[in-house]
């Protein structure tokens, strides 16, 4: 059974892995467990709430909740900076936006992609700039720790359809390779939607590959190549309902070589959530949507080997366990 148009997968919420020949669940954090610290040495109170670890691959989110007690800033713009020290060098880092949806300014968050890469023996530590208008920029760290997480190795074995798809170098395939690109890593600062938990854009709980898995591609003309996978596919048949994951706008619909029918939704700031092969389409650019609003049907188009649908999540431009945003990543409940 499959939901259909506005209650696509409202109520399906991650359960327990189950270690079956038909995976159930993927690997990742159950909770966001949010760790929360108090500052006020610049004549203003930050709390600052944010997940303290996190799994290759997840994210580190940082929430600051301003309020100062001889001005009111509810008019005024507070901004701040996040970054992400690896080894003792500043790796990564994203500007903190302004959460209007609780219509509240001084109210920010920021988020980091972390990479499927990094490993537990890698030091890590964040860093917050913030600055009130009027008054002192504060300066501060916070411990951050990776928990380990293995990803899994398969081989995926491709008919001379699916190899050529692979191969194909044409300036078409290029020209959409780009366009994703430019898409997924515009960050529009006023592009605030939903900051609560996401939902699965599907009911089922069938799983055939997971985030992060690490796949060689067996051609059918003898040769190989590997790749990481940047989502995880649901088992399910052709023609089923595809829901939005989160109240949002779609900034891409359309039919790509490689991912067949797809569609984009921008959700945040930077934050974009990515269906494919799909085999038909029912939105289209610039549609607003909601939250378990029918998007298009499941299927089997572009690089496939079989019906299912391709869940993925880009931060930034990188790619994060989708599971990941449907905790409470945005500390709304803090």
């Amino acid at each position: 059974m499959f939901f259909g148009k506005k209650d696509c997968g409202r109520n399906f919420r991650p359960g327990k892995i189950l270690a079956m020949l038909i995976l159930l669940v993927p690997l990742s954090l159950a909770h966001v467990f949010a760790a929360t610290h108090q500052y006020n040495e610049r004549g203003y109170d930050i709390k600052i709430s944010y997940n303290d670890s996190a799994h290759p691959g997840d994210a580190v989110f940082v929430r600051l909740d301003i309020s100062t007690p001889d001005i009111s800033i509810s008019s005024q713009k507070a901004s701040g900076t996040l970054v992400l020290y690896v080894n003792g060098s500043a790796s990564r880092k994203a500007s903190f936006y302004s959460l209007k949806d609780i219509g509240e300014e001084k109210s920010l968050l920021a988020g980091i992609p972390l990479s499927t890469w990094w490993t537990p023996e890698v030091t890590f530590r964040i860093g917050i700039t913030c600055t009130v208008p009027g008054k002192q920029s504060a300066q501060i760290e916070l411990p951050f720790k990776l928990v380990d997480k293995k990803f899994d190795s398969d081989t995926v074995y491709l008919n001379a359809s699916n190899t050529g798809i692979v191969t194909n170098t044409s300036k078409e395939k290029k020209q959409q390779s780009d366009k994703l690109s430019e898409i997924i890593w515009k960050i529009n600062p006023s592009s605030v939607y939903q900051a609560s938990a996401f939902t699965p854009p599907t009911e089922s709980k069938r799983f055939t590959s997971y985030f992060g898995d690490r796949r060689v591609y067996a051609y059918s003309t003898g040769g190989s190549s590997t790749s990481e996978h940047y989502g995880n596919d649901y088992g399910i048949p052709t023609g089923s309902s595809v829901c939005a994951c989160a109240d949002g706008k779609v900034v891409l619909s359309e039919w790509r070589i490689a991912t067949g029918y797809s569609v984009v939704i921008e959700h945040l700031p930077g934050l974009y959530s990515i269906y494919y092969h799909m085999s038909e389409l029912e939105c289209e650019v610039g549609d607003s949507v909601k939250v378990g609003d029918e998007i298009g049907k499941s299927g089997a188009t572009g690089l496939a080997t079989g019906p299912h649908l391709h869940w993925e999540m880009r931060l930034n431009g990188y790619a994060v366990d989708p599971i990941f945003f449907t905790t409470d990543f945005a500390f709304q409940d803090n």
